[in-house]
């Protein structure tokens, strides 16, 4: 007996499944691509830091955002927080493996930036000046 069954009548309607989807993605997108996240994934990229070390590498970050972001990372799986006995206590932040291909990520789309940068900044100008000749 051959019973085929086709894959639309596996997965969800279309518009269902875009909708979730792009919910998904947009909450993903949402927490890792804000400015302090990205920033915070780069500085682990080197390895583990302490938080005053963060805090001296990402300029412009406060204690309080840096505290925040750092907790939303961890909640989302993206960074390890390990409190070491000591008095004071020793706390330290490193990537989880997870956090680690997000930071590969980064990379490659700075490295993008980079490469692109002069074809980018010369499409501006192309823009801008199209711009102010039609005004």
């Amino acid at each position: 007996m051959d019973v085929r069954v086709s894959e639309t009548a596996l997965s969800p309607p279309a518009d269902t499944h875009d909708s979730e989807a792009c919910a998904v993605i947009r909450s993903i997108l949402a927490r890792t691509t804000d400015k302090w996240s990205i920033l915070i994934v780069k500085s682990l990229g080197r390895g583990p830091h302490r938080f005053s070390e963060l805090r001296r590498a990402i300029d412009g970050i406060s204690q309080r955002m840096l505290t925040l972001t750092l907790r939303n990372l961890e909640r989302d799986g993206l960074v390890l927080r390990t409190v070491t006995p000591t008095t004071p206590p020793r706390v330290d932040y490193e990537l989880t493996m997870l956090g680690e291909s997000l930071w590969s990520l980064t990379e490659a789309f700075g490295q993008w930036a980079l490469s692109n940068r002069s074809e980018i900044e010369a499409a501006r100008t192309r823009f801008d000046a199209r711009l102010e000749s039609e005004t």
